[in-house]
C-alpha cells in the first residue's frame, strides 16, 4: 500500500540559524582535534630527521613527513571553511535579531502611543492653568499669614525710618572718628594709670646747694617724694 500511495513525509521543521551554527562549529573543533594531532607527529618526524643521517632511512622519514604535512594543509583549508559558513550565520543570526527587536519596539511604540492619546482626552490644560493660579493665590495668602504673625509686639507703629537712619548714621561717623585719631576706639582703649602726685597736691622738693665733695642726688620714695635721712647714732 505504501508503495500505491506512498508513505506520509515527516514535516520537521527545518534547523534554526543557531542549531546549524552550532553544528558547524563542532565539526571545526573536531577537525582542529586533528590538526594537533598532526602537529604532534609532525614534531616527532622533525627530531628524527636531525638525529637521521642523509640517506635512504632520512628521505623515509622526510615523505611520512610530507605526507602528514599535506593532510594538515587540507584540515586547515577545511577548517577555515567551517568558520567562515559560522561567520555568516552569525552574521544572518544578527541581522534576525535586529529586525525582531525592530519589530517589538514598534509595537511598543504603538501601544504607548495609545495609551497616550487616552490619557491625553483626560486632562484639559485649562483646568491646569486654573490649578497653578489657585496655587499661587494660596501661596500669597500663606506668605502674608506669616509676616503677620511675625510681626514684634513691642515695636511701635509710629516710628519715623528717616530719624533712625540719620542716627544710625552719625553713630558710624562717630565711631570712624575715635577709631582715625587714636587708631582704637575709645572703648576698646585701655585705662590710663592716675597721676598721684597731681592727685596729692604734694609739692616739688626743693633745689638747695649742697657742700663740696657731697653729692647732689637725693632718693625718692615710692610716690615720688624725698627720703629724710635717718640721723646717726653715737655711742
Amino acid at each position: 500500500m505504501r508503495r500505491v500511495f506512498g508513505a506520509k513525509k515527516n514535516n520537521d521543521p527545518p534547523p534554526s540559524i543557531q542549531d546549524a551554527s552550532d553544528k558547524i562549529t563542532k565539526r571545526g573543533d573536531s577537525v582542529e582535534e586533528k590538526i594537533k594531532k598532526l602537529d604532534v607527529e609532525l614534531s616527532k618526524y622533525k627530531e628524527q630527521i636531525k638525529k637521521t643521517r642523509p640517506g635512504p632511512a632520512q628521505e623515509a622519514v622526510k615523505a611520512r613527513a610530507m605526507r602528514v604535512l599535506k593532510q594538515k594543509r587540507m584540515y586547515e583549508g577545511q577548517r577555515d571553511m567551517l568558520y567562515n559558513q559560522t561567520f555568516n550565520l552569525d552574521q544572518v543570526q544578527f541581522a534576525t535579531e535586529g529586525i525582531k527587536d525592530a519589530q517589538q519596539t514598534m509595537s511598543a511604540l504603538k501601544s504607548a502611543n495609545k495609551e497616550l492619546k487616552g490619557v491625553m482626552k483626560t486632562v484639559n490644560i485649562q483646568d491646569i492653568d486654573n490649578l497653578q493660579d489657585e496655587m499661587m493665590d494660596l501661596m500669597d495668602v500663606s506668605n502674608e499669614i506669616q509676616e503677620t504673625l511675625g510681626r514684634s509686639y513691642n515695636v511701635p507703629d509710629d516710628l519715623d525710618e528717616d530719624e533712625l537712619m540719620g542716627e544710625l548714621d552719625a553713630l558710624e561717623a562717630d565711631m570712624g572718628d575715635e577709631t582715625e585719631a587714636d587708631g582704637v576706639p575709645s572703648y576698646l582703649q585701655p585705662d590710663k594709670e592716675p597721676d598721684l602726685d597731681a592727685e596729692l597736691n604734694l609739692p616739688s622738693a626743693p633745689a638747695g646747694h649742697t657742700a663740696p665733695g657731697r653729692s647732689n642726688a637725693q632718693t625718692e620714695d615710692e610716690l615720688g617724694l624725698p627720703t629724710v635721712p635717718r640721723a646717726s647714732l653715737r655711742g
